[in-house]
């Protein structure tokens, strides 16, 4: 529990970091923000954008855990809040721990394919090098809050709610991710990270059975429609890795978990032709005496996820869908979500809706966690937490999440 003012260190200045500090802006549960960045104008820009005095700017290397470790500890911070993508996990990670910091995060550490058959068995999950820490940060007494996006995040949560509130035996918990949503003047444009849609989607998904464990497939499998609500509609879906398998089964029994996301027929198509192309590697390879990573060249490539709020209409919706026994006793097929609408993520906050929607759920979190509704030391996953007075402080925020029966699978 939080015994001084909460005083936030936030690595990363991209959209979801410039959305997390439009969202905390309205808030007073903390201090000070140090929003830092590679880029310290950027940080500048995020800081200038919000004005407000809690909110100060920085120059930070993410991948150096000493500088973390450095800037906690001039700073004073309190809670290291992880805005970057999942390469700088650890070492934002392990420089909380030596600052004596409490961390967030919103994606894991990275996966390692099995070297044999990286489709059939797991190699280094999601998250392992983290949850190999436990004792380290139980130690010390602090806390390290993984997975505490949209998804993962508030996909976890509704899965401690459903076991909780809705059901007395689980036979699957299932993240669906779903949008509708198209750019002016773009024929391709991912509404989030490319660098991190490219991890998800080409590493083999991970699933979990109650009788298996976690386990592998291929990229893109077991393809299915899923209607999402608020007019969005049905969306093909397949299995992708992603965090929530490997953080739901630790804390919540079920027997089986999947995530899949709604990408589309074009999407796909582009991923299978970057992994064909190599265009996907992270690797440095040499280019007219110039080392660059192809992956990074094609990020470079798109216009910036987080400049395309005005050009971007539609919904996005994350959700998980949960099946088995209801607590009467008969059969029951819920689907959890919270749908974010573009039009008013911008007009309401100047953010477009992907990252806003990503951005508000550690904002909730740090909250809960300011006033001592949540509270615990290791590393642990939202599901190891209250799932209720997080989806009411959620909804108080102005964002509130539904609850919709849907039809059982098969």
């Amino acid at each position: 529990m939080t015994t001084t003012p909460m005083r936030i260190l936030l690595v990363g200045a991209g959209g979801v970091g410039a959305a997390f500090c439009s969202i905390a802006q309205r808030r007073n549960f903390f201090e000070h923000v140090v929003v830092c960045d590679y880029d310290e104008g950027k940080a500048r820009r995020v800081v200038e954008a919000v004005a407000d005095p809690r909110f100060s700017p920085a120059a930070l290397d993410a991948g150096s855990a000493e500088a973390v470790a450095a800037a906690a500890r001039r700073h004073q911070i309190s809670h290291v809040m992880n805005a970057v993508d999942p390469r700088f996990v650890m070492p934002i990670f392990d420089g909380a721990l030596a600052a004596g910091a409490d961390y967030l995060d919103m994606a894991m550490s990275l996966s390692q394919r099995h070297p044999e058959r990286p489709y059939r068995l797991t190699g280094v999950k999601l998250g392992d090098e983290q949850f190999a820490a436990d004792e380290r940060w139980r130690a010390a007494g602090r806390l390290a809050l993984v997975g505490m996006g949209v998804e993962p995040g508030l996909s976890d949560v509704f899965a401690r709610y459903a076991a909780d509130h809705l059901f007395a035996e689980i036979d699957e918990l299932g993240t669906r991710d779903g949008a509708n949503l198209t750019v002016d003047g773009y024929d391709f444009a991912p509404s989030f990270s490319i660098w991190t849609t490219i991890e998800e989607c080409l590493n083999p998904p991970v699933i979990w059975e109650q009788d298996r464990g976690w386990f592998v497939t291929e990229p893109f499998s077991e393809p299915e429609v899923f209607d999402f609500p608020a007019g969005i509609g049905p969306v093909e879906c397949v299995n992708v890795e992603h965090e929530e398998v490997l953080l739901m089964p630790r804390w919540v029994k079920a027997k089986r978990a999947t995530f899949k996301y709604g990408l589309g027929a074009e999407f796909i198509e582009v991923l299978k032709t970057l992994r064909k192309l190599g265009l996907d590697r992270t690797e440095k390879i040499t280019v007219g005496g110039v080392h660059v990573s192809p992956r990074d060249v094609v990020a470079a490539c798109l216009p910036d996820p987080a400049t395309l709020g005005p050009k971007m209409h539609g919904k996005t919706c994350a959700g998980l869908w949960v099946t088995g026994t209801g607590k009467d006793g008969n059969p029951r097929s819920t689907y959890l979500y919270h749908v974010v609408d573009n039009q008013w993520s911008m007009s309401e906050y100047g953010h477009q809706c992907v990252v806003w929607q990503t951005a508000i759920n550690p904002v909730v979190a740090l909250e809960l966690l300011a006033n001592g509704t949540w509270n615990g030391a290791g590393v642990l996953g939202p599901e190891a937490f209250d799932s209720v007075s997080f989806l009411e402080l959620l909804s108080a925020y102005g964002s509130p999440w539904g609850q919709q029966e849907v039809p059982t699978r098969g």
